[in-house]
């Protein structure tokens, strides 16, 4: 039978089933290598800057270099395919990596700082920022090279909003956690990483500050990123580099939550909105502390 699980954060209910690992189709989503044609048409690879729509920031600028030419660190441009208003790309990297896990800690920084400053951009105009990873086709990304996709909304999306409450339930959750430390993977930087009580798939990842900070953009946000990074290559250690993604709620007591896509939610999960999860948390801890 299995465990039955409520978020204490978003009320969903998660059925920890580790029975169902073996089921046919089960974990089979993982990243190939990339290609030639790949590596060789890539847009986001500095030295194809006239692939992509004109680029809105660059950091950290250059100075004397011309806009949408080689030279930046992270750029950032307008989505092509828009879906909303005020859609952006953050290319991660101007040489091709695939994952959050490639980048160093100070080019991870420049991620940061990017997000950081169209947030700023966003608030300015009375818009809220939502950004996001998906690294792998299984996870949504279109393209392999590492990227983020910020979109400026004209108010807080609903899942974060929903997380909010009298109180802070994500402080509650974080005491509860560090007493009992069987989910958490790391603590560093005043930032905690742990696998969450109600994990909706394998290997699924909380990192925020251990003490209440509604600061989502923040200094510290470079320092979430290395953590959700050393989780990613921890994953990819484990079996092999897997498709992922990762979100920033940055209202309320900010955190990420980085979700790795090692089965397919299916009609219960999406119309039912009860999540089965063949994995129990307190494993995948154990296997991400290594």
């Amino acid at each position: 039978m299995a465990d039955l699980r409520v978020d204490p954060l978003s009320g969903r209910f998660v059925a920890i089933a580790p029975g169902r690992a073996g089921r046919p189709g089960a974990n089979t989503a993982r990243i190939d290598p990339p290609t030639e044609e790949e590596l060789e048409t890539c847009p986001f690879c500095e030295g194809r800057e006239d692939q992509t729509p004109p680029e809105v920031l660059v950091v950290p600028e250059v100075p004397g270099r011309e806009a949408n030419t080689p030279g930046w660190s992270v750029r950032v441009v307008p989505n092509k395919y828009p879906a909303f208003d005020h859609p952006e790309v953050v290319v991660h990297a101007p040489q091709h990596v695939r994952s959050l896990a490639e980048l160093d800690r100070p080019q991870l920084e420049l991620v940061a700082e990017a997000w950081r400053l169209r947030a700023v951009a966003a608030a300015a105009e009375g818009r809220v920022l939502f950004a996001g990873v998906n690294e792998g086709r299984a996870a949504g990304a279109s393209l392999p090279h590492s990227h983020s996709q910020i979109v400026a909304l004209d108010e807080e999306p609903p899942i974060p909003r929903a997380e909010r409450h009298d109180g802070c339930r994500l402080c509650e959750v974080l005491g509860r956690e560090l007493a009992d430390e069987t989910r958490v993977v790391a603590e560093a930087d005043g930032l905690v990483l742990l696998c969450p009580f109600a994990s909706r798939a394998p290997y699924e990842c909380l990192i925020a500050p251990v003490n209440h900070d509604e600061n989502g953009f923040g200094p510290r946000l470079g320092d979430a990123f290395a953590l959700a990074a050393r989780a990613l290559a921890r994953l990819a250690e484990l079996d092999a580099p897997r498709p992922a993604n990762l979100w920033l709620h940055e209202s309320g007591h900010w955190h990420l939550e980085l979700l790795p896509r090692l089965n397919v939610f299916a009609a219960f999960e999406l119309g039912a909105g009860h999540y089965i999860n063949t994995l129990p948390p307190e494993q995948a801890a154990a296997e991400l502390r290594g």
